[in-house]
C-alpha cells in the first residue's frame, strides 16, 4: 500500500506551504488520476484527506461555514468512491473544521511558532501571519475530538494541550448521531457501499472531466458494473452536461448529499458542493 501526499499541495503557491493560495482542482484531480490508473492491477492506495500534519479537509477544500455539511459529504463521496483503503482520520466523520485561532498564544506545533517568528522578524504582518496558520498549520488538526457540547467537547474534565475549535457546541459526536441527515451517517452509508460493492474493489478509473475547475466526474468499471461518480467543488451552482456518460434507464442512485439526488446522470446543475453516485448494473 503506498500514501501518496502529492494531493495536499495543490493549495501551495509556486510549491509554498507558508503562502494563502486556492486549491488547484485540476492539479487535483490528475494526481489521482495518476495514482488510481498507475495503480490499477498493480499495486494499492491508501485514500485519504486528513492526518496530525494536515489542515481539516473541509476547511481546505470545502466550506466551514453554512456549506459545512454538503462539503463534508461530497469530499467523504469523492474519496470512498476510488480504489484503494480509506483512512478517516478523527473528527472527519462528524465534519470537524480548523478551530479558527486568533492568537500565537492559541498555537503549540513547533514548525508553526518557528514559522510566525521567522517571518515576523522578517517584516511580515501578525495579521497575514495568523491568517495564513490559520489555513496551514498542523494543528488544525490537532485539537481535541469533540464529543459533545460540555466543556472542552467532553475530551476531559482537565485543562487541553491544546483549545478546541470554537464551533464544538454545534459540530460534535453526540449532535451527529442524533441528526441522521448528519456528515457521520454518509459516512456510514459510505462504508457500507464499499462492502457491498466489489466494483468499489476492483474497478478501473476514467476521469470523464479533467480540464473542468470545479467538477469531479469519474466513472468505475468492472465485471459489467459501472460507478459514476460527479461532484461540484464549488460553492456555486454548476452546470453540468453529462458528457461521456451512457444514457440508459437503469441508472440508478446509490448515495446524494442532497435529499432529493437527480435520478438520472443527465444534462442538469449540481447544487453548491453536491455529489451524486448513480451505479448501473449488468
Amino acid at each position: 500500500m503506498t500514501f501518496n501526499f502529492h494531493h495536499l499541495k495543490v493549495d501551495y503557491a509556486n510549491g509554498e506551504k507558508w503562502t494563502l493560495a486556492a486549491p488547484d482542482y485540476v492539479a487535483l484531480k490528475q494526481i489521482f488520476r495518476h495514482w488510481q490508473q498507475g495503480m490499477h492491477n498493480h499495486a494499492w492506495n491508501a485514500l485519504f484527506w486528513c492526518n496530525h500534519d494536515q489542515p481539516r479537509i473541509v476547511s481546505r477544500f470545502g466550506d466551514d461555514h453554512a456549506l459545512r455539511v454538503p462539503a463534508a459529504k461530497m469530499l467523504a463521496m469523492v474519496l470512498h468512491g476510488m480504489q484503494g483503503t480509506p483512512y478517516i482520520y478523527q473528527g472527519e466523520e462528524i465534519g470537524m473544521t480548523n478551530p479558527g485561532f486568533d492568537s500565537i498564544e492559541q498555537y503549540r506545533d513547533v514548525e508553526s511558532l518557528n514559522m510566525y517568528a521567522e517571518l515576523r522578524a522578517a517584516g511580515r504582518s501578525d495579521a497575514e501571519l495568523l491568517a495564513i496558520l490559520a489555513s496551514k498549520s498542523r494543528d488544525n488538526g490537532r485539537t481535541p475530538m469533540q464529543w459533545s457540547a460540555e466543556p472542552n467537547a467532553g475530551f476531559s474534565s482537565g485543562t487541553p494541550w491544546i483549545p478546541c475549535a470554537g464551533n464544538y457546541r454545534q459540530v460534535n459526536v453526540e449532535a451527529a448521531l442524533a441528526d441522521q441527515e448528519s456528515v457521520f451517517y454518509t459516512y456510514r452509508h459510505l462504508i457500507a457501499l464499499r462492502k457491498q460493492y466489489p466494483l468499489l474493489t476492483h474497478g478501473d478509473y476514467q476521469d470523464l472531466a479533467p480540464t473542468h475547475p470545479a467538477l469531479w466526474c469519474y466513472q468505475r468499471s468492472w465485471n459489467g458494473q459501472r460507478l459514476l461518480v460527479a461532484a461540484n467543488l464549488s460553492a456555486q451552482p454548476l452546470a453540468w452536461d453529462a458528457a461521456g456518460v451512457e444514457a440508459s434507464d437503469l441508472w440508478r442512485v446509490a448515495i446524494g448529499n442532497y435529499g432529493d439526488a437527480p435520478p438520472q446522470p443527465q444534462p442538469l446543475t449540481l447544487r453548491p458542493f453536491e455529489a451524486v453516485w448513480w451505479l448501473l448494473e449488468a
